[in-house]
């Protein structure tokens, strides 16, 4: 069986699927998806924490699920934008975690992970896929993973 490491992107995932179907995606169905044959090493669910009880009890769905959930504090800037980002987090769990699984799989559209996908298949030959949605994910990110796997009607409640 192959050994595979599971990296969601959870705020991206939630805004992306949001704009584009107005839906939630399912993590279940993904994690049965991703998942199916093979030997889950890692997964991680990466959020931000606004502390209030609709998002503790969907983060308790995800460990539910199988996910370790990574949160961050959410972060309110005196000029009204927000600060709640990920990606350096993510891509220091990626680099642990390739040499260890063949097959990395990453839960966002976010172009800034694509050339952590290439050092991931060029230096630890690591299979790479992305699940996203096709027109909010970035071509690059498209481009660097070995296989995409757009978020369809079969992956939304």
């Amino acid at each position: 069986m192959q050994k595979v490491a599971i990296f969601a992107d959870v705020q991206n995932i939630y805004y992306t699927t949001r704009q584009s179907y107005r839906r939630h995606f399912n993590y279940a169905a993904f994690w049965a998806q991703a998942t199916t044959n093979r030997d889950v090493v890692a997964a991680f669910a990466y959020a931000i924490d606004k502390g209030d009880s609709k998002q503790q009890g969907f983060q308790q769905i995800l460990r539910n699920i199988g996910f370790e959930v990574k949160l961050k504090p959410y972060i309110q800037r005196s000029d009204g934008s927000a600060k709640g980002d990920w990606d350096v987090g993510i891509t220091l769990d990626v680099i642990d975690t390739a040499p260890k699984v063949d097959v990395i799989v990453l839960l966002s559209g976010d172009g800034d992970f694509d050339l952590l996908l290439d050092k991931a298949r060029d230096v630890y030959g690591t299979t790479t896929e992305v699940y996203g949605v096709p027109a909010l994910t970035a071509p690059s990110l498209i481009n660097s993973a070995s296989r995409f796997i757009a978020i369809d009607d079969k992956l939304l409640l």
